[in-house]
């Protein structure tokens, strides 16, 4: 009888195949027709598309272009023309999508192809890799089902605020909006899911592949390890990609069919239904996975390490199931949801803002698709990438996985850069006449094709920027975490006065990058120019989420490796293949702040850009009052919600810490190594379901509530102070909490791998044993990194993170609401129109 998990590996290569088949006769659907889309035509034809959309222009060639007829009639100028692109479908962003779904059956195949624990004779390496699974499991269960109540409410919600408008097609606006945000919704807790299943499938068998079969003479090796481990990343950045490409274009070709494309500010309004609810499951997500890990993190190293002294892994400790059922939840479907919801908002960002420029869209869908062309490409170019890990470059020593790892990120960028520009040139219009011959119009700035490719670029590479920035300021190979950790010589207090210093002057160079990022986009191509720079920045999003996911699964198999009691040479081998992780997961984290502000203010961008669409003239004016309030109040916001999240940690910490001290008094051969005697895992995995789930509401409420509270009573210029405070204080606290929580973490893993023995034992003579060997986890510096790092798990897994989402979500959520602001008192609000 087949497995458990070979079924679902079954399952879920069938549903990929049948999701790249149904994407595949969705690319060209039967009743996509040329008559629907009139400006999928040759230049000949420009005469019957001139009568249908504006008579005006019926009067005029397109060698008359002059001053008046390009007031009158800007489309025929910018399309009408040698140089315009010919007849261009938008089937590349969803064949993107098919094909990322075949290769993510490819990947299951590969995957498969290794041994589980019981066919290298490790029958327990499955065993508590299918406890982790099932508490994982469970904990999504609850999860969503909580979320479903949520998203019906909202979803039902949102029907009839839009319904109520004085809108003629209030009804279809209305079911549009709510059917996209549970789209959005469905898909973002998908991609959470999918990457869950996966990582703890890939935990086990990364575990047996450092193992190796040793009854058979087969060695373990950390190139099998890391295939394993990177295959599994993999598939869950695919996924999210995958997901997020086939949503959003199916749902723009849909919301087309239904409203036409000549009212492409309707299709946008309702499009970022879809971006709402990515990011709505996706906040819930963070600070639930995050309280969870967190608290088991806490509780375990607390107990286990400071006072019990043994190891968070070890099997005697009641926290270690429930501490690594929360990498999963945290680290792996939490940050799916999250990036999910990056690149949903960021292409209805970008998709929104160029709908708003005439010359783009009389250019036909292949301009209006750009964006989610570059992000289809990207998929393409990732795919080759994962080959450069698992077969180009294999790990023959230690040193090799952190420079395999990082090779992945540098190639899909060099990659990627000619095809942007390729993409650039053959898709964006370029007019022969008017005053902005060569280019387009976005806005009042002329922008040009090569100006959209320099956009896409800045992010693509300030990305990568960002992230190897991070990566010096967390990195124990470098001098700022080494400086951490000689702290630790004089107590926890210096320890935490070190780390708390390196996470603000963390945050000085990478906000010198997005400013300058933000400048030169903006300068190029306004708010639709830092939309490209933001999906620049996760056009290779699938290699950056597998190596971030990569982590998460080496961290898992070397706790099972632990907790089985396996050969040290079994736990050497994860350890090193989880070191690498850590450093290149601090650059993912860069990446993924980065990402966050961009998109956050691209948002921003078309907030405002929806607002004048309307015809309500909206200027960001500081010296506004209202507006500056507003700015006070959003740049308060991110304290207040760190507030929450961190308090919501230590109360679950606390919780788990008096269980595992009561666990400990009452059964002593706990304590006893080796003893077959185990804990009751079960408990403390309920605490952390309970604590998360219970605490997770407040911090979204607060995010959720705040845009559309403030644009009700306050009205558009207050949320335009809210959103710019909201994005400005976010960025600073999400990369100072981040690197300060990862530069306290491996700190202590410095410390733990025997890097200051020769310091510890001259200062602590008392932890040398008999044979001349340091007990480094005995002396009085590494507990006060222990210390440090246990302060900073909330900072770097749970608030830094969720901080992103607060970015993204206030700023689509002012988008989604903005024509119900404009219907209370014009845009003034209830309360500022008696002020």
């Amino acid at each position: 009888k087949p497995s458990l998990e070979h079924e679902w590996r079954g399952i879920c290569m069938q549903i990929s195949l049948l999701i790249a088949a149904v994407a595949a006769v969705a690319a060209e659907p039967p009743w996509y027709q040329k008559t629907w889309y009139p400006y999928l035509f040759d230049c000949s034809d420009s005469a019957d598309w001139r009568d249908q959309y504006d008579s005006a222009c019926s009067a005029h060639s397109a060698n008359e272009c002059d001053v008046e007829t390009r007031s009158a009639c800007p489309q025929t100028c910018g399309l009408c023309t040698p140089s315009s692109p010919k007849m261009v479908i938008a089937t590349p962003p969803i064949m993107a999508a098919a094909v990322a779904f075949l290769f993510i059956a490819y990947l299951y195949v590969r995957i498969d192809a290794f041994p589980t624990g019981a066919e290298v004779g490790l029958a327990r390496v499955d065993e508590l890799s299918l406890k982790i699974k099932s508490g994982a499991r469970q904990f999504l269960e609850t999860e969503y089902a909580y979320l479903a109540v949520f998203v019906v409410g909202l979803a039902l919600t949102l029907f009839f605020l839009f319904y109520l408008t004085e809108d003629e097609n209030a009804y279809t606006i209305a079911l549009s909006v709510s059917l996209s945000f549970v789209t959005g919704a469905t898909l973002s807790a998908s991609a959470g899911w999918w990457g869950m299943m996966v990582a703890t499938d890939g935990n086990a068998k990364t575990t047996a592949a450092c193992a190796g079969d040793r009854a058979n003479g087969v060695p373990g090796s950390l190139n099998a390890g890391l295939n394993v481990a990177f295959s599994t990343g993999a598939v869950m950045g695919f996924a999210v990609v995958g997901l997020g490409l086939a949503g959003v274009s199916t749902a723009y070709v849909v919301l087309c069919s239904i409203y036409g494309d000549d009212d492409q500010a309707l299709v946008m309004q309702c499009l970022a239904g879809f971006g709402f609810g990515a990011s709505s499951i996706a906040l819930f997500a963070r600070v639930a996975g995050g309280i969870y890990t967190k608290a088991a993190d806490v509780g375990a190293d607390l107990v286990g390490k400071v006072e019990a002294g043994i190891d968070e892994d070890d099997p005697h400790n009641p926290a270690v199931i429930a501490d690594n059922v929360g990498d999963n939840v945290g680290d792996v479907a939490g940050m799916g949801s999250d990036l999910f919801g990056s690149f949903g908002e960021a292409s209805c960002a970008a998709l929104l803002v160029g709908a708003s420029s005439p010359m783009i869209v009389a250019a036909g869908w292949g301009a209006l698709m750009f964006p989610l062309t570059v992000s289809g490409v990207g998929i393409v170019v990732c795919l080759i990438t994962n080959f450069v890990a698992t077969d180009l470059s294999p790990v023959r020593k230690e040193a090799d996985i952190e420079r395999v790892l990082k090779t992945q990120l540098l190639v899909s960028s060099l990659l990627m850069t000619p095809c942007v520009y390729g993409l650039a040139v053959a898709l964006l219009p370029s007019a022969t006449c008017g005053g902005c011959t060569g280019g387009f119009y976005i806005g009042s700035i002329c922008s040009s094709r090569i100006n959209a490719f320099l956009c896409v670029a800045f992010g693509l590479w300030g990305g990568c920027l960002i992230g190897f920035v991070t990566e010096y300021y967390t990195s124990f190979s470098y001098s700022p975490v080494k400086e951490v950790a000689n702290a630790c010589r004089t107590g926890a207090a210096t320890n935490i006065i070190y780390g708390l210093a390196l996470g603000y002057k963390s945050a000085i160079v990478p906000v010198f990058l997005l400013s300058l990022i933000v400048y030169g986009a903006h300068t190029l191509a306004g708010f639709y120019g830092i939309a490209l720079a933001a999906l620049g920045m996760l056009s290779t999003l699938a290699t950056c989420l597998a190596i971030d996911v990569y982590g998460p699964v080496c961290d898992n198999a070397g706790g099972i490796a632990e907790m089985c009691e396996l050969h040290p040479s079994v736990r050497e081998k994860t350890d090193a293949l989880d070191a690498a992780g850590n450093t290149t997961a601090a650059i993912g984290k860069g990446f993924a702040i980065g990402s966050a502000c961009l998109v956050g203010l691209a948002l921003f961008g078309a907030f405002v850009t929806r607002l004048n669409d309307t015809g309500a003239k909206v200027t960001v004016d500081l010296l506004d009052p209202l507006t500056f309030a507003g700015l006070l109040v959003g740049s308060m916001l991110p304290y207040w919600f760190s507030a929450m999240t961190m308090k919501s940690v230590g109360k679950a910490a606390n919780e788990m810490v008096i269980e595992i001290k009561r666990q400990f008094d009452a059964n002593p051969n706990l304590l006893i190594p080796n003893h077959p005697d185990r804990p009751d895992y079960d408990t403390c995995i309920k605490i952390s379901t309970d604590a998360s789930l219970q605490e997770m509401i407040a911090p979204g409420a607060l995010v959720m509530l705040s845009p559309v509270l403030c644009g009700v009573c306050f009205g558009t210029r207050c949320v335009t102070g809210l959103l710019a405070g909201a994005i400005a204080s976010s960025v600073q606290m999400a990369i100072s909490s981040s690197n300060t929580g990862g530069a306290w973490d491996n700190a202590k893993k410095y410390i733990s791998k025997g890097a200051m023995d020769a310091v510890i034992g001259e200062e602590e003579p008392e932890t040398v044993d008999n044979t001349g060997k340091v007990q480094t986890k005995k002396s009085q510096i590494f507990k006060a990194a222990v210390t440090g790092d246990t302060v900073g798990d909330p900072l770097k897994d749970t608030s830094g993170p969720a901080l992103n989402i607060l970015m993204k979500l206030m700023a689509i959520i002012s988008v989604v609401f903005a024509d119900v602001f404009l219907a209370v008192n014009k845009g003034d609000g209830l309360i500022a129109s008696w002020l």
